[in-house]
Order: C-alpha cells, then structure tokens, then sequence
C-alpha cells in the first residue's frame, strides 16, 4: 500500500488578465472521478458565459483527464494537466476559466497562459503531503499523562483526542515508520507499563 502522496489542502482560485483575455484558475481536492466531474460542472454553470472553462484531474488510481473546450487541440487541456503531473499532486482538479479578452494569443501563448492559469491555482491551495499512518489509543495514568502527552508528538505522532476517566485515555495517530522507535521510548519512559492499541489506519497531512 501506498505510504504518502501530495494533494491540495483547499478548495482556491487566482486570477490573472493576459491581452485582455480574464484567466481564473481553479483548484480542488477530489478523492474520486465523480467529485472531480461535479466541481467541474460547478465551475460550468458558475462561468456559463466564459469563452472556455478547460480542465484537468488526476486521481490516486492512475485516472488522469483534460479537456481543452474549445481552445486549439493541445494548447489548453494538456499544458494545464502538464502542470498537475510535474507538481506531483493527486486526487485533485483544476479548472481555467477564460473570458476571452478579443486578442488571439496563438498557440503559444495559449499554452503559456493556461499553464499560468494551472500553477497560480495550486499555489493559492497549497500542496501538502498525505501520509499513511496507524490510529492509536493509549490509557495511562494521571501521574504518566503529562510525559505521554509530550512524548507522542516528539516520536512524530499527533495526538487526536483526550479522554478523561479512571485513566487517561490518548487517542492519535503516527506514521508506520517511526512506530518501533516510538514504543521504544514508550516502554524506556513507563517502564514497559504501557501498550498502545493500533486501531486502524488512515491518510493525515503531516508536516516533512
């Protein structure tokens, strides 16, 4: 399984004018071909009297679509998928919306435009990095909550949730990777006294 990819972290737009032609650039997470299709038909009717609304999504499973709408064969759809695939991001969709400004940009420009289009709309939802990680809970003491609390986020964890009981319960989650050095410093700090539970998995954006 697949331990970390990159996506966008929002919903964003930005806009920009070339030869009077209005460009806005659209972006979205997406998990599935669908969504990616339902934000693109928003951003249809949103912009029904735009010139062009041209797209491109690329999916976790390999799906990759673009579309130019309109603009001459390879100019618009494939120069702004170009720019997902060399990001490195998945599971998100972008939209360039033109207006068209009555100046012809030709072939080149027109690429150059709707690569611009592309990359201010995944600047402006920032990329972020998705990690595969094991969801844990842990129960403890009142007299240990105060050291587990710390050493969790210090092994590379997150810490989720706290519950208060007869003991403390610390849900998180904390990448594959770094859970033997993790219940090593567990077992060192409580004497072995103890065990987290994995409870499941699940992608978290976690920080390089």
């Amino acid at each position: 399984m697949e331990q970390a990819y990159k996506t966008i972290a929002k919903k964003a737009q930005d806009e920009f004018t070339e030869q009077r032609s209005r460009f806005i650039g659209y972006v979205s997470p997406v998990s599935t071909e669908q969504e990616a299709l339902r934000f693109i038909e928003e951003k249809k009717k949103q912009h029904w009297d735009a010139k062009h609304n041209v797209y491109a999504y690329v999916l976790r499973g390999g799906i990759q679509r673009c579309s130019d709408d309109g603009e001459p064969h390879g100019t618009a759809g494939v120069p702004t998928l170009d720019v997902l695939l060399k990001s490195g991001v998945t599971d998100t969709a972008v939209v360039v919306t033109r207006y068209f400004g009555g100046i012809l940009l030709g072939a080149g420009g027109l690429v150059r435009a709707y690569t611009k289009g592309a990359r201010i709309a995944l600047e402006a939802g920032g990329i972020v990095t998705m990690r595969n990680c094991n969801i844990c809970t842990l129960t403890a003491g009142y007299d240990q909550y105060g050291k587990l609390s710390g050493l969790i986020p210090s092994c590379g964890g997150v810490l989720d949730d706290t519950q208060f009981g007869e003991g403390v319960t610390l849900g998180f989650h904390i990448p594959p990777e770094k859970m033997g050095a993790f219940l090593k410093t567990l077992a060192d700090a409580t004497c072995g006294s103890v065990q987290p539970e994995i409870t499941g998995e699940k992608f978290f954006q976690m920080s390089e």
